[in-house]
C-alpha cells in the first residue's frame, strides 16, 4: 500500500525513527514515502499531490497545525488522513483515541478503519477540531510568540500563560447568532467545536460527535476570576457543561460579531483580528483513520456507521 507521510521537522527525531521502523517492519505499508515540510503551505500541497495521484493514506506527523494543513489538501478526495500526533495539544488525536507516542500511534493506524468526519469552515478556511475567539485565541497567540522566541512549548506552558493572562484579560461583548438561537453579552470564550476538546485533555464539548453534521457553539460567559479558576478542573474532568456560565448550541452555521476586531484561531493557529466570524459545517467532508476501538465505541465521537 502506498502511503505518504508528511512530517513537520519540528516533530523531531522520535517521529523520524518511528516512520523508518514502520517502513522496514510493516509489509502492508512498505511503499511509505516521507516528505518534510519547509514552511507554511507545504503540507497542504504535498497532501493534495498525494490525493491526486490516488494514494489511499496520507499521514500528518506533527501538531494540530500540520494536521489542519494536510486535511485541507485532502478535502473532497478519497484519501484518508492518519494523525501521528507530535504537537502540544493534539486535541483531535485524543478524541480519536490515537496514542500520543509515534510508535504506538503508527501501530494503531495500521489496524485502523476509515470513517468520514465533518469539517468546520470559519471565514472560508477549514478547521478539524476547534476554532473560536476570545481568551483562548489570545493565549494561543502568546503561546505561539513564546515558541517562536525559543521558549518551551507543551501543555504546562500553555496553562501557565493562561493563568497569568486571566487576571488581566477583559472579555469582549459579542452577538452570537445561530438561526433562532442567540447570545448577546460579554463572554470569555466563543468556540466553534467540531471535536470534543482543545487538547491536553481539556474537554470543551463533552459528548460531541464528529459526524453529526453540526458544530457545537460553546459560550463561556464572563464571570469573576475566582469563579472561572474554580471551574478549570471541570475542563479536565469532562464536566465543564455543568458550569452555570456555560452555554452550548448545536447548529449547522453561526455568526459572531463584535464592536471591535478580535483575534481568533483555527485549530489553535492564530489568525488576524476580525470583527465578524462566520462558521459553518461541511458534513462528512474528510475521510480519516480511526482506531477500531474508537470507531466501535457507542459513547465515542462517531455515530453508528
Amino acid at each position: 500500500m502506498r502511503v505518504r507521510a508528511i512530517l513537520n521537522p519540528r516533530a523531531g527525531l522520535r517521529a523520524r525513527r518511528a516512520l523508518e521502523a514502520l517502513r522496514a517492519e510493516r509489509p502492508s505499508w512498505s511503499e511509505l514515502e516521507v516528505k518534510l515540510t519547509t514552511g507554511p503551505g507545504d503540507a497542504q500541497l504535498l497532501a493534495r499531490e498525494a490525493a491526486e495521484r490516488g494514494d489511499p493514506i496520507v499521514l500528518a506527523v506533527g501538531g494540530d497545525g500540520t494536521a489542519n494543513e494536510v486535511a485541507e489538501g485532502l478535502l473532497g478526495s478519497e484519501t484518508a488522513l492518519g494523525l501521528v500526533p507530535m504537537g502540544s495539544g493534539n486535541g483531535l488525536a485524543r478524541t480519536l483515541g490515537i496514542p500520543l507516542r509515534p510508535g504506538p500511534a503508527l501501530q494503531a493506524l495500521e489496524g485502523a478503519v476509515t470513517r468520514r468526519m465533518d469539517v468546520g469552515i470559519v471565514n472560508g478556511r477549514p478547521f478539524l477540531n476547534v476554532a473560536g475567539a476570545g481568551f483562548d485565541a489570545v493565549v494561543g497567540e502568546e503561546f505561539h510568540r513564546h515558541g517562536r522566541r525559543g521558549g518551551r512549548r507543551g501543555v504546562f506552558t500553555y496553562v501557565r500563560l493562561g493563568v497569568r493572562k486571566v487576571f488581566s484579560y477583559q472579555p469582549e461583548a459579542w452577538l452570537v447568532e445561530c438561526g433562532n438561537q442567540r447570545f448577546e453579552g460579554r463572554a470569555l470564550i466563543v468556540a466553534f467545536v467540531n471535536g470534543r476538546q482543545y487538547g491536553g485533555a481539556a474537554v470543551i464539548a463533552p459528548g460531541a460527535r464528529l459526524d453529526d453534521g453540526l458544530l457545537d457553539v460553546v459560550v463561556l460567559e464572563d464571570a469573576p476570576v475566582v469563579e472561572l479558576l474554580l471551574n478549570v478542573p471541570r475542563l479536565f474532568l469532562g464536566t465543564i457543561d455543568r458550569c452555570r456560565r456555560y452555554r452550548r448550541m448545536a447548529v449547522a452555521e453561526a455568526v459572531l460579531t463584535g464592536a471591535t476586531p478580535v483575534l481568533f484561531h483555527r485549530d489553535g493557529e492564530p489568525e488576524p483580528a476580525v470583527d465578524r466570524i462566520e462558521a459553518r459545517v461541511q458534513p462528512r467532508a474528510l475521510k480519516v483513520l480511526v482506531p477500531r476501538a474508537t470507531a466501535d465505541d457507542p459513547a465515542g465521537p462517531f455515530g453508528p456507521e
